[in-house]
């Protein structure tokens, strides 16, 4: 490098050079490989880099504005991820609009949060494709704009090195066939701006620095990498939200944000634990359960989902949390439970199951410690505090990897039967658990809750008939991706749109049942775990979870389950509709529902089409290709009109100039050799037309010459090259044209033989 900008000439090595970025770029993201699984998003990056690198490249064919063509690219880009990240599920959109950038932003939102939440390598989901394809995007453009916009194709390799530096600093980089590709195509594009247009030049001497330079730049960014990832705090790092924890410790969200979507949750180990049954009493006679059987084994469906804490306050858009004024300590031997007449009393087999939990904790880190919705004994070692209200065990330091804590379950003999009559309770909480927002939209969830529950005459067959409407599939659609809210009221935006995850079916249930005043809270915790050879039920951040608790006298607070069954499975036996009915082993997830308001059997309660994630899919390519074709289909008219005049003047270099003036009088008889210095063709063409015409170039022809012969031979020669408009350029070889065209028919109306035809090209 001679330490000043490299430009790379326009024409074909222009668009060279900006294929050359844009292959790099794809390249680069192979580096992403080692932390996302591969699949579709990598394919989808590297057709939306191709499709704007062939629109920078065809804008740079006729524009000599070096920041026109990245302004374009830009423009289609933003278009291009509108129309395809943008779209509403379900619909056909070939143009975007303003909810088309709500709609994007909350899709990239969701993709920080699935970066957060996940475990490396995380699966290739929609929202992380979408920021995937826009750091792409921008590294492409970046990198175009510095090696051929601004000709510094050395600093281009910064951006190149962007997609690198998540995979280094994690530790998690890729094979070194991708990094020897990036190189490749980025040494190359070194080495198309090293290499001037013509053979007399240092070309071995730039080549070699060019070479040394990407080669530094590479080895520099893999050192600094694992040097930067040594730095304490890169573990810990999250974004708040609903089961975190990418690398570091997890956690559960104490604010549950009903606008925030949830993306692919934490595959990290969180706890562990063992069910151990307790034998009953041989004298005793305890009230038949259906854990209990001959085998003397309980399974972790039956001990439940294992809740951190609770949440009582809602302000229509998100569940916030109080801080425990009654914390108390607690007999290890006792019971600690919901219902304020077992509490404190020893577990006993006659109101049901009695079975041992030895739980270890993993990559949890919760001041509230994990234990089952079921009276419980809780034996912890540690600063642990109890809160009644909440039911709730809380620590100082919190949970930390390795240690032990161990319950005895008192699994209850409750169904559907002791419910069926029971009573509203006061769960003694100064009517917290009955306050309803109010909202924009309250009445009309609390219109949409007694319609639903019209047939219903007790509070539980109330509850039931909310948990059948919000598990049917032909109603709600699980899905993680939140649409924009509309109103200030989130519980009302979901029963429109249909789409939520576990927090919007609990909240919406848990507000709807307070309208019908039956006191109701949301619990935060985990699903059971899964078994795994050992017997042992490993419990990870994908089954964190949401439910609604509903409270009933005599029972305390009983916890139901709207989520659909894709998530959750079967909800808990006293809830479910189809317990103790003889049916096949596989039996619907839902009963008949009730339609919302205004809504027909064909459609879901918001008036749209219940359909799956999958055919938003597979529909979502469409518009994306639509939108392609308009744009090539532009950009082919506007190239067709002004190829002309890009041919003539848009790519006009030194050397393209004196090619055409070659031509343009060869075509006149007038000739030279390449052999044939600038210098030495500016007499020859004097020579030749005083031979052919009588008299040399003279006045403006001449100095139009000889000034394209200094120009031609300082860009051969000289160390600082020329930089002379492409319009200038044009000018003197018409100018010498026109001189040409002058002398020679003079000569032809004096009688002289006439010139050859003249050639436009």
């Amino acid at each position: 490098m001679t330490g000043r900008l490299q430009r790379i000439p326009r024409g074909p090595r222009s668009a060279l050079g900006s294929a050359l970025c844009a292959a790099a770029t794809c390249a680069s993201l192979f580096a992403l490989t080692g932390l996302i699984v591969r699949g579709g998003w990598l394919v989808a990056a590297w057709l939306i880099v191709l499709v704007v690198a062939a629109v920078v490249i065809g804008v740079r064919a006729v524009t000599r504005s070096w920041w026109a063509p990245t302004l374009a690219g830009t423009i289609v880009a933003v278009g291009i991820v509108l129309v395809r990240y943008g779209a509403p599920p379900g619909r056909l959109q070939v143009l975007p609009d303003a909810d088309s950038v709500d709609r994007t932003l909350a899709t990239a939102r969701e993709g920080v949060a699935v970066i957060n939440a996940s475990l490396v390598p995380m699966v290739g989901v929609r929202p992380a494709e979408l920021l995937v394809v826009v750091g792409a995007l921008a590294v492409f453009l970046l990198a175009d704009l510095l090696a051929i916009g601004l000709g510094a194709p050395a600093l281009s390799g910064l951006a190149f090195a962007a997609l690198w530096a998540p995979a280094i600093i994690l530790g998690f980089p890729a094979s070194g066939w991708s990094i020897a590709w990036t190189s490749l195509f980025y040494l190359l594009l070194l080495a198309l701006s090293a290499a001037p247009a013509t053979a007399h030049s240092d070309r071995g001497r730039r080549a070699g620095v060019a070479v040394l330079c990407s080669v530094a730049l590479i080895v520099a960014t893999l050192v600094a990498g694992p040097a930067i990832a040594a730095f304490p705090g890169w573990a810990t790092m999250s974004m708040p939200s609903f089961g975190t924890g990418p690398v570091g410790p997890m956690s559960l969200g104490d604010d549950l944000d009903l606008r925030d979507s949830l993306g692919t949750r934490s595959g990290q180990i969180a706890l562990r634990y063992s069910i151990t049954p307790v034998e009953a009493d041989p004298g005793a006679d305890p009230a038949p359960s259906p854990s209990a059987s001959s085998d003397l084994t309980v399974s972790a469906s039956e001990v439940g989902p294992l809740r951190a804490f609770t949440l009582t306050a809602f302000n229509g858009k998100k569940w916030a949390r109080a801080d425990s004024l009654d914390l108390t300590t607690w007999d290890p031997a006792t019971l600690l439970s919901s219902d304020p007449q077992i509490r404190g009393s020893a577990p006993d087999a006659q109101r049901g199951s009695l079975a041992n939990v030895q739980v270890e904790v993993a990559n949890l880190r919760e001041r509230r410690l994990p234990v089952t919705t079921f009276p419980r004994t809780v034996s912890v070692s540690g600063g642990w505090q109890y809160d009644p209200v909440r039911d709730e065990v809380i620590g100082r330091r919190g949970t930390f990897n390795g240690m032990t804590y161990a319950m005895q379950v008192e699994i209850p003999s409750l169904t559907k039967d002791d419910l069926v009559d029971a009573e509203v309770g006061d769960p003694d909480d100064g009517g917290a658990s009955l306050e309803v927002p109010q909202t924009s939209r309250s009445q009309d969830v609390a219109a949409l809750a007694r319609e639903i529950t019209a047939g219903a005459s007790t509070p539980y067959e109330q509850a039931m008939a909310l948990q059948t409407f919000f598990r049917a599939t032909s109603n709600f659609t699980y899905d993680t991706r939140v649409a924009p809210s509309r109103t200030n009221d989130t519980v009302w935006d979901f029963l429109r749109s249909t789409r939520g995850y576990c927090v919007h079916f609990a909240t919406s249930m848990a507000i709807m049942a307070r309208t019908l005043d039956i006191p109701a809270r949301v619990g935060v915790g985990y699903l059971p775990g899964e078994s795994d050879r050992n017997g042992t039920f490993v419990v990870s951040g994908q089954r964190s979870h949401a439910w609604p608790e509903l409270f009933f006298e005599g029972y305390g607070w009983v916890r139901f389950e709207p989520t659909p069954a894709v998530q959750t499975s079967a909800p808990p036996r006293w809830a479910d509709p189809f317990t103790g009915i003889s049916a096949p082993d596989s039996l619907p997830d839902e009963v008949v529902p009730v339609p919302a308001p205004g809504v027909t059997s064909s459609t879901a309660p918001g008036g749209q089409s219940s359909s799956s994630g999958t055919q938003d899919e597979d529909q979502a390519w469409l518009p994306v290709a639509i939108t392609v074709a308009i744009v090539l289909a532009v950009a082919s008219l506007v190239l067709t009109f002004v190829r002309r005049r890009a041919t003539l003047r848009g790519d006009l270099t030194p050397e393209r100039a004196w090619l055409r003036a070659r031509r343009r009088l060869g075509a006149r008889g007038v000739t030279w050799t390449d052999a044939d210095s600038p210098r030495t063709v500016v007499a020859s063409v004097h020579e030749q037309l005083r031979q052919a015409a009588g008299a040399p170039l003279t006045g403006a022809s001449a100095e139009a010459l000889e000034s394209l012969a200094r120009t031609v031979e300082r860009e051969r020669y000289a160390r600082v090259q020329p930089d002379v408009d492409p319009a200038e350029l044009a000018g003197w070889v018409d100018e010498m044209m026109s001189g040409v065209e002058t002398l020679l028919s003079d000569r032809s109306r004096r009688g002289a033989v006439p010139s050859a035809p003249r050639d436009e090209t």
